[in-house]
């Protein structure tokens, strides 16, 4: 399987490259992951709704000019739909086996996703209803992805 996960900033915290290294690191006897960063734009305190909207769709122009049109696209969104491990182990295994084995993950910046993003996906997922940073989501991403090819391949890592 062939895996992006397209992000929102540049990750600068050690310990969380660290973390995500690690998980790349044990993907690589299941599935090739890339991670793919593309700029965040300036953000202010007191931000408008329209000037908002112009950062999250700047930023979709980026992502979208990473995404292949061949991949399935899940984004990660609060409001997307509540997954367990097992559902997206079960996910990532029936793309494979429908062979949709090129899958793209998109975590957007400190102000979500553009709309037209969650409207391309084959996929909305949330992780629960708490926010997380979306530098932090990068490490819970990766390890949900190993954990998922651990179900699947059937060794307990899950328990």
């Amino acid at each position: 399987m062939n895996i992006e996960i397209i992000c929102v900033g540049k990750l600068k915290e050690k310990y969380l490259k660290q973390g995500i290294d690690e998980y790349l690191k044990r993907l690589q006897a299941y599935a090739r992951v890339t991670i793919i960063e593309v700029a965040d734009e300036p953000t202010a305190e007191n931000m408008s709704e329209v000037e908002m909207n112009n950062v999250l769709e700047k930023e979709a122009d980026k992502i979208v000019q990473r995404l292949d049109e061949q991949r399935k696209v899940i984004v990660l969104a609060i409001e997307g739909k509540l997954i367990t491990s097992e559902a997206l182990a079960q996910q990532l295994d029936d793309y494979a086996i429908y062979g949709d084995s090129k899958v793209a993950f998109i975590i957007g910046g400190s102000l979500g996703l553009a709309e037209r993003l969650k409207k391309r996906a084959d996929l909305s997922v949330s992780f629960g209803r708490i926010t997380l940073p979306h530098q932090l989501m990068r490490l819970v991403l990766v390890e949900q992805i190993y954990r998922a090819f651990r179900i699947v391949n059937g060794h307990a890592y899950h328990k």
